[in-house]
């Protein structure tokens, strides 16, 4: 069997959020890695020996990203299970594949495809999705075509992000900067909804139910997370990504002619979450967790 074996399907038509993602965000998160994968490490050990995985069990990983949930997930189902890890940019999965090789992991397979139109074969045990979801262009389309990869009775997990009031991480940074920068017009670029798009648990209680799932159930999970090495590198990262980088982004050549002043007050801001560790922010989270009953 192939080390990390992987697929490429080209055949399907690019979003213009996918197109958004490949040209604009892919390098942004490469760049920060550091923070977006080891960064929310905390959030995944808190949610990892809760999830309904077993050995031998088939997986699916929804906007596997960088894979490094993947791999946690490889190793729960074990050499005699399998995991398809799919993203939509091959960027991501790339650091995937040779981390798995690494490994030596032969039971994940790697798909650059979007998980919205996929046309998964409904064999799998469980679907999981960190922080992909609330990106979709259609959620209820999306997580639909995720419940056809599922058995009868298969369960689906996702992690998404609760209210931004509740995530000072991202949050405070943006409140810094919008007091020199406007908000982002209407044409503003973007990668989908956001971030906070499934926040509100009736919303997204609703959009499972009509994607055709049941047992729906919420979970909160708090926890910290890092977000740079020091003060330098998290004001760099908050001007690069996330709600404060789309208000720095589309400000276009103001933001660079305040730049300096910017970048002061975040690190003023910020100064209160450094520690011997790096700057560490709080960050809360929903865990849901939904059932396919056909």
């Amino acid at each position: 069997m192939s080390v990390a074996h992987s697929e490429v399907q080209n055949e399907r038509p690019t979003s213009q959020y996918i197109t958004f993602w490949t040209d604009v965000l892919v390098p942004k998160f490469i760049r920060w890695k550091h923070i977006l994968v080891d960064g929310l490490t905390l959030h995944s050990e808190a949610i990892f020996p809760t999830l309904p995985v077993k050995p031998g069990d088939k997986v699916v990983d929804a906007g596997a990203g960088f894979g490094d949930t993947a791999i946690k997930l490889a190793r729960l189902v074990g050499p005699t299970g399998s995991v398809l890890a799919v993203d939509c940019c091959d960027a991501f999965l790339e650091f995937g594949r040779k981390e798995a090789a690494v490994l030596g992991l032969t039971n994940i397979n790697f798909l650059k495809e979007d998980v919205q139109t996929y046309p998964f074969e409904p064999i799998h045990d469980f679907c999981f999705s960190r922080f992909g979801t609330q990106f979709f262009e259609n959620p209820v389309a999306g997580l639909r075509n995720m419940r056809t990869s599922l058995k009868p009775g298969g369960i689906m997990t996702m992690i998404v992000w609760r209210g931004i009031k509740d995530n000072p991480w991202l949050g405070s940074a943006k409140d810094v900067v919008l007091q020199y920068l406007p908000p982002p017009g209407e044409n503003a670029q973007t990668c989908g909804p956001g971030p906070f798009s499934m926040a509100d648990t009736d919303v997204v209680t609703k959009q499972l139910q009509i994607a055709g799932y049941d047992n729906i159930e919420f979970e909160q999970v708090d926890a910290q997370v890092f977000v740079g090495n020091d003060l330098d590198d998290a004001v760099a990262f908050q001007l690069a990504i996330g709600p404060a980088g789309e208000v720095y982004r589309e400000a276009g050549k103001l933001a660079e002619q305040r730049h300096d002043e910017i970048a002061a007050a975040l690190k003023e801001q910020l100064s209160k979450h450094q520690g011997s560790n790096g700057v560490v922010m709080d960050s809360s989270s929903w865990k849901v967790t939904a059932r396919n009953p056909n």
